[in-house]
């Protein structure tokens, strides 16, 4: 029992309030902003792209300043100083999947949310 390691601080709260801050002020191109909205927009019920009617409520505009987030917060992990299109891709899933129901019929048909994204996703980028 004598070789149990105890927890060592890696931060503390002041290292994390630095960190959202930095986080929060990496710049946002207006490709990576377009690609953002237009994502979201297009997850939604009403919108025009080839969702097949299979949304039944979409994400809302809190759910675009989440993806903005944490493409910033990818980017910075990366060693990146601005996010990319590809770190909307990749995080679109994770971000949007609970932000977003799919109706009765298409849940019948087996489509899940994961797989309305990843063809918005393919559509637009």
């Amino acid at each position: 029992m004598g070789d149990e390691k105890s927890a060592v601080r890696v931060c503390g709260p002041d290292d994390l309030m630095e960190a959202q801050s930095l986080v929060r002020r990496i710049p946002v191109g207006e490709q990576v902003m377009e690609a953002i909205l237009s994502l979201v927009r297009a997850a939604r019920p009403d919108s025009e792209h080839d969702t097949e009617g299979q949304i039944a409520w979409g994400p809302g505009p809190r759910a675009s300043q989440a993806l903005m987030l944490a493409v910033r917060a990818r980017a910075l992990l990366d060693g990146r100083f601005a996010p990319s299109t590809d770190d909307v891709v990749a995080l679109a899933g994770p971000v949007l999947r609970h932000r977003m129901a799919l109706n009765f019929a298409a849940r019948a048909e087996g489509a899940t949310t994961a797989s309305v994204i990843e063809r918005l996703c393919q559509s637009l980028f």
